[in-house]
């Protein structure tokens, strides 16, 4: 499923990431796109300088990227006392997320 927040379609691309801030450069986390959404997350990783390739995606398939729950950027446990915290959406910043190193 897309990682756009709120979107329901089915992934279509896989968006390979990194934070050199907070990963090792040998790490990638994925974000999954639809059609519709990989421009917008493609440019929102590539404008903070995190985005490293854009694969095609189709779940099942064995070299797919494997994805824990961490790994999407659909919900993020907060600090404690502020509830989830739903990215990628507009005025989200992931530099500012230290969860899943």
């Amino acid at each position: 499923m897309c990682s756009r927040r709120g979107c329901q379609s089915p992934a279509r691309w896989a968006l390979l990431w990194n934070n050199p801030r907070v990963h090792t450069p040998e790490r990638r986390k994925a974000w999954l796109a639809c059609d519709e959404h990989r421009e917008h997350l493609t440019d929102f990783l590539g404008q903070r300088g995190f985005l490293k390739s854009v694969e095609r995606f189709q779940e099942g398939r064995d070299d797919a990227p494997a994805l824990g729950p961490r790994e999407t950027p659909g919900l993020r446990k907060a600090p404690a006392g502020r509830g989830d915290v739903g990215s990628p959406g507009p005025g989200t910043d992931p530099t500012s997320a230290q969860g899943g190193r």
